[in-house]
C-alpha cells in the first residue's frame, strides 16, 4: 500500500483526490489536507461581490464528501516538509509520511509588491479569495451609497487576468441595475501589454472584443 498526500484542497487538489483515488482504489491510501475545513469554488468569487452568490451557494465541507469515497480529510496547514525523509509536519503537529506527494496549493497573493494595495493595507478590494470578496461586497454597498470613481484591473505580477475584465463587467451591469452607473465613472488598468492579452499572447480576437465591450460599457 502506498500513500499519496495531496496538499490543498481547491478545484486542483480536490480534482486530484477523487481521481487518484478512483484510479487506486482501496489499495493505496489518499490523504487531502487543507487549511480550511470548507472548500470554495473561486470563480464565483465576483458574483459574492455584488451578492448575486452567498457563501453558502459556492462553499461545501470537504469531509463528508471525501470521505464517501474513501479518502482521509487533515484540516490542517503545511508547516514543514522533509523531503528526504519523505514526511510532512502539520500544524497539529502531526508528522505524516508519504510515498507520494502532490502540491496543489495555487498561487500565493503578493499585494506586499505593490504598496498599499490589498484588503489589509486599505488600499484596493479583492476577490481573490471567498472571505475578501465578501470584504469587497461592503465597498460596493458604499459606492451604492455614495456614487464615485471606480478602477477595476489587475496589477502587475497577475498569473490570471480574465476575472479582471469579468468583475469589470459584473460591476458595470450590477451598477447598472442599481440605477447607478451614470454616476460612476469607471476605468480599467492592467499591467497586460494590451487589452485581452490574458498572460496568454491573446486569444482568438480577444484584443478586438474587449476592446470593443469596454467602450460599449463606456470603460475607460
Amino acid at each position: 500500500m502506498a500513500t499519496i498526500i495531496i496538499i490543498g484542497a481547491g478545484l486542483g487538489g480536490m480534482s486530484a483526490a477523487y481521481e487518484l483515488k478512483a484510479e487506486l482504489g482501496k489499495q493505496h491510501d489518499v490523504i487531502l489536507v487543507n487549511d480550511k475545513p470548507d472548500f470554495e469554488f473561486n470563480p464565483s468569487n465576483p458574483w459574492i461581490a455584488v451578492r448575486w452568490r452567498e457563501r453558502k451557494d459556492i462553499s461545501l465541507p470537504i469531509e463528508p464528501h471525501v470521505k464517501n469515497k474513501g479518502i482521509r480529510f487533515i484540516h490542517a496547514a503545511l508547516t514543514g516538509l522533509q523531503p528526504l525523509e519523505q514526511q510532512i509536519r502539520l500544524s497539529d503537529g502531526q508528522h505524516l509520511h508519504y510515498d507520494f506527494l502532490v502540491l496543489c496549493t495555487g498561487p500565493a497573493l503578493a499585494f506586499e509588491e505593490v504598496q498599499g494595495a490589498g484588503p489589509t493595507a486599505g488600499g484596493t478590494a479583492s476577490v481573490c479569495t471567498l472571505s475578501h470578496a465578501e470584504e469587497c461586497l461592503h465597498s460596493v454597498n458604499g459606492l451604492l451609497d455614495e456614487p464615485g470613481p471606480v478602477i477595476v484591473g489587475a496589477m502587475p505580477g497577475a498569473s490570471c487576468f480574465g476575472p479582471a475584465y469579468e468583475y469589470a463587467f459584473i460591476l458595470d451591469r450590477h451598477l447598472r441595475d442599481k440605477k447607478v452607473r451614470k454616476d460612476v465613472p469607471m476605468t480599467f488598468v492592467t499591467s497586460e501589454p494590451y487589452i485581452g492579452h490574458l498572460g496568454l499572447n491573446g486569444v482568438g480576437d480577444s484584443k478586438g472584443m474587449l476592446e470593443s465591450e469596454l467602450r460599449m460599457r463606456d470603460m475607460q
